[in-house]
């Protein structure tokens, strides 16, 4: 199992950013997928997840309206869009499923 997550950087304050996580080794379609981030000095924080078939999404109070995950099971991908960012978004955001994390993608939200 691999997951490698891209698209972090820095990002001014109300801007906008794309999260991806390419997975492979395992039956994507078959299983839900997983944002966490952690930001410095804090414990590991889930801010979403989807259902495998992308008929049902859950969110963290703290992204809910400005964060949406999707998925192309065709790709092998979950994405993150993150919209109307804050400083506190700034994290390093992991790709979790089943068990297996992602490397992790830095984001900084920064004027």
């Amino acid at each position: 199992v691999d997951l490698v997550e891209s698209g972090g950087g820095l990002v001014q304050p109300g801007g906008s950013l794309r999260l991806s996580c390419v997975a492979s080794g395992f039956a994507f379609s078959q299983y839900a997928m997983t944002w966490y981030r952690q930001a410095p000095g804090k414990g590991r924080e889930l801010i979403a997840s989807i259902t495998r078939a992308a008929d049902y999404a859950h969110y963290a109070d703290s992204v809910k309206g400005r964060f949406t995950i999707s998925r192309d099971n065709a790709a092998n991908t979950v994405y993150l869009q993150m919209d109307r960012v804050k400083p506190e978004d700034t994290a390093v955001y992991y790709c979790f499923t089943e068990g297996y994390w992602g490397r992790g993608t830095q984001v900084t939200v920064s004027s």
